[in-house]
């Protein structure tokens, strides 16, 4: 199923509009068309600041529009440069709870000329539903976005 989405995918980078526009679909397109992707957002590094400021996403609004880095999932992939799985968020304890409905979340880097410049965060109300397809796919989806970045 996620495969089938790559095409879109790259539909939506190679369209005309603004950055922010074609990041929004991205969000909307995820959230729609994968059951178990609650909320879809970016997060990029505020200027030369040790912090994420949210960019466009699809979901409920969120509190956590700036994030330290180091802090919750996104901070810790924001200096690890890695993917992070959490099937459980509760067993987490540097877990920043954007909601009680939340169960798991997946967190993807976006690398700009090898230098971590955001990410793709995605939360679940399903407990443990990523497997290593969402993190191919999701790194498939960051490497299109890095593109216009």
């Amino acid at each position: 199923m996620l495969d089938s989405l790559r095409e879109k995918i790259v539909q939506i980078i190679e369209q005309k509009s603004d950055v922010t526009t074609r990041l929004q679909e991205i969000c909307e397109l995820l959230k729609k068309e994968v059951a178990y992707y609650d909320w879809v957002g970016f997060y990029f590094r505020n200027g030369e600041k040790e912090e994420l400021k949210l960019g466009p996403y699809a979901g409920e609004p969120t509190d956590h529009t700036i994030i330290p880095f180091g802090k919750g999932i996104c901070g810790q992939v924001a200096l690890s440069n890695q993917n992070f799985v959490v099937p459980d968020v509760s067993a987490q304890d540097n877990y920043i709870a954007c909601s009680i409905t939340v169960k798991a979340e997946i967190v993807v880097p976006l690398f700009v000329d090898g230098e971590n410049i955001g990410q793709i965060d995605i939360d679940s109300n399903t407990p443990d539903p990523f497997t290593q397809d969402d993190e191919r796919f999701l790194e498939f989806v960051t490497a299109e976005v890095a593109k216009i970045l």
